[in-house]
């Protein structure tokens, strides 16, 4: 179970961010922020009643040093996330799924419609991070990348089989068709304007 969120921005601000050897003011002020962020991360999960072995302040910390202390915790996760919520856009809300593994289901009837692998809902959505992070330990949080320069693909693909699904693998379908539309026409305005927002990040916790 888990709510689904995605984000537009430059994927080289937050790996700067984390391998800088000495960070600009720029960055400490963006940096002072995630910290506080994941600060409030640790809070809410603290009021769920979740406790998590390495504290995501911890696991930033350590992400900053390079040096996890564990191989298989959430807080890692949750800590990159906060990153990247600081340097990308505000988040687009994809809703609330009860059975992530449903999206598996969709890829199967997608591709078997000739929407390529790599475009299909859950190779799109649980790629996993961009650099390495100590696994979660569980199906959630997960995330991944997309580059913003193939939403129109995306796009083009999904159109061209969406009258020949299942209603309600079209309907999970047009969760991410129709933002996928607007990040296509965000990329030409992107390219146009000479900006660097390429990477959109899908978020599930």
């Amino acid at each position: 179970m888990g709510n689904l969120e995605m984000s537009t921005g430059d994927m080289r601000d937050v790996i700067r961010l984390l391998t800088a050897v000495e960070r600009t003011p720029e960055q400490d002020r963006v940096l002072g922020v995630a910290r506080e962020r994941c600060a409030q991360i640790d809070a809410r999960l603290e009021d769920q009643g979740i406790t998590l072995d390495v504290p995501v302040v911890q696991a930033l910390e350590e992400l900053l040093a390079g040096s996890p202390s564990a191989d298989m915790e959430p807080g890692y996760r949750y800590a990159f996330q906060a990153l990247v919520a600081v340097n990308f856009s505000d988040t687009y809300d994809l809703g609330y799924w009860r059975r992530p593994s449903w999206f598996h289901t969709v890829d199967e009837e997608m591709t078997s419609h000739g929407v390529p692998a790599d475009l299909a809902p859950a190779a799109l959505l649980f790629s996993g991070p961009p650099i390495r992070l100590p696994h979660p330990g569980d199906a959630l949080p997960s995330m991944s990348t997309f580059p913003a320069s193939r939403a129109a693909e995306l796009v083009r693909a999904y159109e061209a089989v969406l009258d020949r699904l299942d209603p309600e693998v079209r309907e999970t379908a047009q969760v991410l068709l129709n933002p996928m539309r607007a990040e296509a026409d965000e990329w030409e305005r992107t390219k146009q304007a000479g900006r660097t927002e390429d990477t959109i990040f899908f978020w599930m916790r």
